[in-house]
């Protein structure tokens, strides 16, 4: 039987990135152990198992070193101030593939002739996040009223994501790569990342997270589109980043969903902080992180307060469940994939404008049967 000498220590470092301990590459591979000794070899068979298995293209196991991968747009996330170590399989793919889903859409875009977004890259870092909000909220005509008035945060979530692909913007959220469920996105690597275009801007969501904390998210993202900045981000509410960019991106996405004139009418000063944090969170559909640090913009606890609640709420809402990215297939490729980008895809197909294998892979469909089921879904066709 042939053997191949892949590269040991890519062999581990593919290993690691794809979180599979030894006991478990063990079972798919009974000579695993001798692999990393060098005592034995793969078959080039079982090389291509254990490829898939680590979702790393077969060439890497022929080099000496691990390759240094980096994202291919910029990195705003940090842990502890430093720079986070290098992306996962599941982040880069991910992002591959809302590239791919990008270009497909800016071409489309210029064949129908639809109009340049002037909003994407209109504002700076010099502006005040006061007005970047305001002017948010004209675009994608946001009513806080209307947002109090809503039974839950899904729904909440629902309407902004819907109120932003109104405005163009391509939203699209999951908890998994693609498809694939048995490739879960990991919130502590990431929580979203925004690709600016002022024909295609796209914002992606990890499903993985709270629909609150999407909601600061996604509000985050969206000023990296008014900004005109793409990147990976972990915008968290009460956290204050060292990063320019990130720090004004939280001001922004804070005003955007909680104003402070707003907050300073319905703020209620006899309550607990623990316990008005709550009630403003049910009243704004925003995460208690959101309203703790609201709070302290508008000066109504201090920097020792905000702290302290900060880790006794950030212990509280670890020891909750997030959501698990189930239900209806046909609902969750609509959000997964984003409902305008979605129905353009399978328009277009449905005219021969785009070939079916292509919105296959962008859609993540096999059947066609599922392709035609979706596009009645989605009011596509009858």
């Amino acid at each position: 039987m042939n053997t191949v000498p892949a590269s040991i220590p890519v062999l581990r470092w593919a290993a690691d990135r794809a979180c599979l301990s030894d006991a478990i590459l063990e079972k798919h591979f009974r000579k695993w152990p001798l692999w990393l000794t060098g005592e034995a070899q793969p078959t080039l068979k079982q090389l291509e198992n254990f490829a898939r298995l680590t979702h790393t293209p077969i060439g890497y196991f022929f080099l000496p070193e691990p390759p240094e991968l980096e994202l291919p747009v910029p990195d705003f996330r940090t842990l502890r101030d430093e720079a986070m170590l290098e992306p996962s399989s599941a982040l880069l793919d991910t992002l591959y593939l809302c590239q791919q889903r990008q270009e497909w859409f800016r071409d489309y875009a210029r064949m129908h002739g639809l109009p340049r977004l002037t909003f994407v890259g209109s504002v700076t870092l010099a502006d005040q996040a006061e007005d970047v909000a305001e002017a948010m909220r004209q675009s994608l005509s946001l009513s806080i009223a209307e947002r109090k008035g809503l039974p839950t945060w899904m729904d909440a979530l629902r309407q902004l994501i819907a109120k932003a692909e109104e405005a163009g913007v391509l939203v699209m959220a999951s908890s998994i790569v693609g498809s694939n469920s048995h490739r879960k996105l990991n919130v502590d690597e990431f929580r979203g990342f925004a690709l600016a275009d002022d024909l295609a801007p796209l914002v992606f969501l990890n499903g993985a997270d709270s629909k609150a904390a999407q909601m600061f998210t996604l509000a985050h993202e969206l000023a990296h589109i008014w900004l005109g900045e793409s990147g990976v981000s972990d915008p968290e509410a009460g956290n204050i980043p060292e990063q320019g960019i990130e720090k004004w991106c939280n001001q922004v996405a804070a005003e955007l969903l909680m104003p402070l004139d707003e907050l300073r009418q319905v703020y209620e000063p006899g309550s607990s902080v623990a316990a008005e944090i709550q009630r403003l969170a049910r009243l704004f559909k925003v995460s208690t992180l959101v309203a703790l640090r609201r709070l302290f913009d508008a000066g109504f606890i201090d920097q020792t307060t905000l702290w302290q609640c900060y880790r006794k709420e950030v212990e509280r809402i670890r020891g909750l469940e997030r959501s698990s990215g189930g239900g209806d297939f046909y609902r969750t490729l609509g959000a997964r994939t984003g409902k305008l980008f979605a129905r353009a895809i399978l328009s277009s197909t449905l005219e021969g404008q785009t070939l079916f294998q292509d919105a296959f892979r962008m859609l993540g469909v096999r059947k066609t049967s599922t392709f035609y089921e979706a596009a009645r879904e989605l009011g596509v066709m009858l």
